[in-house]
């Protein structure tokens, strides 16, 4: 899944006029008369691609694919992803799940702990006015206690995995022990189903993952029980599908669009990059500086774990986006051959494709150097449960 990340140069050390950028040079008036800017732009065809990609990597792998809609939160681009072969979705907050819901895909994890009547109720709810098929995670007794009595309002059986903490030290029990102990309680309580293990470790630790997954399911051997389903999870984890044994399915997000964080981890190239801001320099004070309209309400403050500056800009390697006010992203031009001048129009690849998804209402949609149209981001802002 990797790529040379590097845009070409001509010989003054300068992007090629946007040989590798995602949005034609003819394209970028257009798109900016027609919705302004800044503008978070999605390139179709390399969205079918990475679609079809992470698809074909889950087949090779013998696993099912679950994509995250966390990334895109769009009803559209997760119909699209499962036309082509995935099994259901996931979601990080039930109010995503919800939208889904409503649109009609009917296979859907919730890989978060809801907890609290607020989140209780509306999981209620949701069983009992939606077919939906629902899966959901927890990793603690009060949020179990609370999916029972969502259960008995949904008038129906809801399956429960268990989630696991392999060495992200984020959410999930921490001993195989403890993983066991909870899968017992949830099988014990009416109106729950044990239904497997939900697993989410860091790149390059699978090996950790493993040696987990294998005390947990001995344990729950021992007590009758069976995890049906392993869900692994990350866009950085794809280069080792399939290496942990026993797992029956993958959750990947960032894939869809991938961004610098994934060409920092070598699992996406600048040509898979599906998602890019078209911004415009509105001020060049100074020789060695700029400002572009993309500031932290459009880009978002995300470092990506400590990348340095906050974008790429494929035309221009040179420059860096150092700091941001609201409005204004600060470019540093110091470095950099090809100075934009005022008006310039410029294609930023974020550090963190997802929180960028989640500051607009609309995504511009192109495909084969044309505008198509918009696709709403119906999920955003959906932060509660």
């Amino acid at each position: 899944m990797g790529g040379e990340a590097r845009p070409e140069t001509d010989e003054a050390g300068g992007a090629r006029s946007g040989d590798r950028a995602m949005i034609p040079l003819s394209l970028r008036e257009e798109i900016a008369r027609r919705y302004g800017t800044p503008a978070v732009v999605v390139d179709l065809d390399r969205v079918e691609r990475n679609i079809a990609r992470l698809q074909a990597a889950c087949d090779a792998a013998g696993l099912a694919n679950r994509p995250h809609i966390k990334t895109h939160k769009s009803p559209v681009l997760a119909r699209m992803q499962i036309a082509a072969g995935a099994r259901g979705i996931t979601c990080q907050k039930l109010g995503e799940a919800e939208v889904m819901a409503a649109a009609g895909i009917d296979d859907i994890l919730v890989s978060y702990n809801l907890v609290g009547p607020h989140a209780v109720g509306r999981l209620g709810r949701l069983l009992r006015e939606s077919p939906v098929r629902l899966t959901v995670a927890a990793d603690n007794p009060v949020t179990v206690a609370g999916l029972e009595e969502a259960a008995r309002a949904g008038g129906r059986t809801l399956d429960v995995v268990v989630e696991c903490d392999t060495g992200r030290k984020r959410a999930g029990v921490e001993t195989p022990g403890e993983a066991v102990a909870l899968a017992r309680d949830i099988a014990a309580r009416p109106g729950l189903a044990f239904a497997g293990l939900l697993l989410y470790p860091p790149a390059g630790a699978a090996a950790g993952a493993q040696a987990f997954l294998d005390e947990a399911k001995a344990g729950l051997a021992a007590h009758g029980l069976e995890a049906r389903i392993v869900s692994t999870g990350g866009t950085p984890n794809l280069p080792e599908l399939g290496e942990i044994r026993g797992a029956t399915e993958h959750r990947a997000g960032t894939v869809i669009f991938n961004d610098r964080m994934m060409m920092e981890a070598g699992v996406a190239g600048l040509e898979e990059c599906a998602l890019a801001v078209l911004a415009r320099v509105v001020s060049r004070a100074g020789p060695e500086r700029g400002i572009l309209d993309a500031g932290s309400k459009t880009l978002t403050s995300d470092t990506g774990g400590g990348l340095d500056g906050f974008g790429l800009l494929p035309d221009h390697p040179g420059a860096r986006i150092h700091a941001f006010a609201e409005e204004h992203g600060f470019l540093d031009l110091s470095a950099c051959t090809d100075r934009p001048p005022v008006g310039t129009l410029v294609e930023v690849v974020p550090n963190h494709v997802c929180v960028v998804v989640n500051m607009v209402d609309t995504l511009v949609t192109v495909r084969g150097g044309a505008i198509v149209g918009t696709l709403p981001v119906a999920a955003r802002g959906l932060i509660t449960s």
